[in-house]
Order: C-alpha cells, then structure tokens, then sequence
C-alpha cells in the first residue's frame, strides 16, 4: 500500500466556521499562499453557495495558488454543485467535495427519508458533479454513527458512480480511536474496488480524540487527513494539521509520509491566529507558547544538559528558534546558571549559592523571573561581596 499521506487542509472551509473567526477574501489568498508553501496537497477553500463572498473567494484562491488541488463544499444539491463548478472554473487541479448524511440520526431526523432514498441522492450527487470535474470527492456525513454494513453500501454505490475519494467522517467527534480504525478498515475489506479511490478521514475533536481518530485511520488504510491549522474548527475544532504531521514524522517506523514543510508550521500557526483573531491556547500541541517551555528544575536539569531527555522534537523542526527555560519557584540551580549566562555573567558556585536563596524569595513573589531580575540579584550580591 502506498505510504504518502495526503493533506487535506479546511481551515478556509470547516475552520472559518468558528464564531468570529470570518475571513475577507484577501485574508484568505493570504493564508492559502502560506498552505501552499506548507506544502499541503488540497484546500478545501470554501463553500460556494452559502454566499457571494465565499464564491468570490473560492474563485480568488482557485486563480492564485498552483500546485494544492483546490476543492469546494456543496451538499447532495445540484444548484450547489453547478454553483460550485463556477467558483473552480479558474482552478488547475478543482475538486468537487459533495455528500450527504449516512447515519440514522441524519436520515429519520435530518432528511425525513430512507437508506434508499439516500443512496439514490448520493449516486445522482457524484454523477451529476463528474460532468464538471473528473476529481470527486463524496462525504458520508456522520459516518462515524452510521452503521458499517449501510456505510459499505453507500460507499461502495458512490465509488461506481464515480467518486474519486471517499470522506469518512466523525462528524461529532464520538468515535473511539479502535472504532473509527475498524470501521476504515472495514471498508477497505468489504467494498469491492475501493482500493481505485482515496479513502479519507474528518474527524472532529469533541471528546479530545480527533488526532487519534485520524492517526487511527491511516493507520488502517487512508490515505488522507482533513484537518486544519491550529486544530481550529466547529464546537470542539477539528484534527490539527501541525499534531497529525509531527506525529507521522516523529514515529518513522509507521512508514507514512507527507510533503509538509514541517518548518512552517510554527509561522503559518501565527499567521493563522493573527487573521482569525482565535488565539491558541499556551498548552496546545506543537504550536502553542509552552510547546517547548520548561520550568520544573527537573526538566530544566535535563534539558540543559540533553536535549531529548524531556523534548521528543528539535523545535526548530517546527520553526521554533529554541526550547524555553521559565524560572520559577520550581527552578533549580543548574537553569539559574544557564539563564545567568546567556546574558553574559559566568558565576561562581558561591556566587551562585548566594543568587539563588535570594533568586527564590522573588520567584516567591512572582509567577515569573526575567532577565532584568537576575541582573538586579547578581549586582546586590556582587556589591556585599568581599573584595
């Protein structure tokens, strides 16, 4: 099985869906530019018929990016596939994303109708967007309620009507990282000739597990991740981009791949916050302030002297200069020293004794000790000295 891992991002699509966060079209040309010095291979860059701005924006980012296949939302609706078909006439590589609800909820309480019924929808839906574009992409959605036998047949229904990639979404989030991988690969075992399409995850973080949920996936037979920058997205968000990428590359045993530049993670991360106005909290995975922050003096020990006893990534793999050493209450010696002398004073270990007792009653006092701090401490103590 091949072992290069697309990446799908929809942080223009499903990631713009976060109350708030809404992009004018020239924020969005931006942030596609960036994704496609990423490196990512599609942008899902909006939905074209919920409004006039997410058409021209669609159409805006089909015209300015070259390599990404550039691909746009619809629903099983005909009007929102032709519609779609405008907003991507200008792209080199355009996508049709269209799909339906699979799962029992979505069909008695969503549509009012019957597995058949939806089958029927779903055939006609890839059918009618193949006389638009060649590269089809049908998502099931709530495909992780929907029951795997009913999955298969739509799946399976779709594939012959054309679709080129199949989306097998955990549309809430309620997948457990084992269900969500059996139910890949039990579409991989039981739709005949499913190996001639790409099957997909999207899996949503409302329980936390959406990066598990997709590494799961691939772990049983897909071959691309939707996902976004900074994991943003509906409720909860979606899969992050920067965690599912660093994950892969981090466990090369896996033998799976992608083409991201993994380097810019860490700015595009930035640029992304910064037009969306979402901040990324300080903890996140990867992107966040504290990703490579340590305050513990145990870690702080080890960290100074090896790198990788605390830090399982280099940060500049991510486009991070350097780790962080905080002082704190819970510093110890061997990161006063080292602080002491990246702003140039090399301390004697008496020196240093007498810093710390008093290093320890000002981080008391605050949550943190700056450099201005230190330099204060090593001046009081440097002037009591005996001469």
């Amino acid at each position: 099985m091949d072992n290069r891992i697309y990446i799908f991002d929809t942080t223009l699509r499903d990631g713009e869906q976060v109350p708030g966060c809404k992009l004018n079209t020239n924020q969005k040309i931006d942030i596609a530019l960036e994704l496609e010095r990423l490196g990512v291979d599609v942008i899902e860059a909006g939905f074209p018929i919920s409004s006039p701005g997410d058409f021209a924006s669609v159409e805006a980012i089909s015209k300015a990016v070259s390599y990404p296949v550039v691909c746009g939302l619809t629903r099983a609706v005909e009007k929102d596939i032709k519609v779609a078909a405008e907003s991507l006439k200008y792209a080199k590589r355009p996508r049709i994303h269209t799909g339906i609800g699979t799962s029992d909820s979505h069909i008695i309480h969503k549509f009012n109708t019957t597995r058949e019924k939806i089958i029927e929808r779903a055939v006609s839906a890839v059918k009618y967007a193949k006389t638009f574009v060649e590269d089809v992409e049908f998502y099931a959605e709530d495909a992780g309620r929907t029951d795997n036998a009913f999955l298969a047949e739509v799946i399976e229904a779709v594939l012959k009507a054309g679709a080129t990639v199949l989306n097998i979404p955990d549309t809430t989030g309620y997948c457990l990282p084992e269900e969500y991988g059996q139910k890949i690969a039990y579409l991989r075992d039981n739709v005949p000739g499913i190996e001639k399409a790409i099957l997909s995850t999207h899996c949503h973080n409302d329980l936390g597990l959406a990066t598990a949920n997709s590494i799961a996936g691939v772990l049983n037979g897909a071959r691309q991740i939707e996902c976004t920058i900074n994991g943003i997205g509906e409720r909860a968000g979606n899969t992050a981009l920067e965690e599912v990428v660093m994950i892969m590359k981090q466990h090369p045993y896996l033998n799976l791949i992608t083409g991201i530049e993994t380097k810019l993670l860490n700015p595009i991360s930035h640029l992304v916050r910064d037009k969306m106005g979402m901040p990324v909290q300080p903890n996140k995975a990867i992107v966040g302030d504290n990703a490579f922050a340590h305050s513990s003096g145990i870690h702080q020990d080890g960290v100074i002297k090896q790198r990788d006893t605390y830090e399982i990534m280099d940060p500049r793999d991510v486009g991070v200069d350097t780790s962080k050493i905080v002082l704190t209450a819970r510093s110890g010696r061997a990161a006063i020293a080292y602080r002491f002398k990246q702003i140039g004073f090399d301390l004697t270990k008496d020196e240093l004794d007498l810093v710390y007792s008093l290093f320890l009653s000002v981080a008391d006092a605050q949550k943190e000790v700056i450099n201005e701090d230190l330099e204060k401490l090593i001046a009081k103590v440097r002037v009591n000295s005996p001469v």
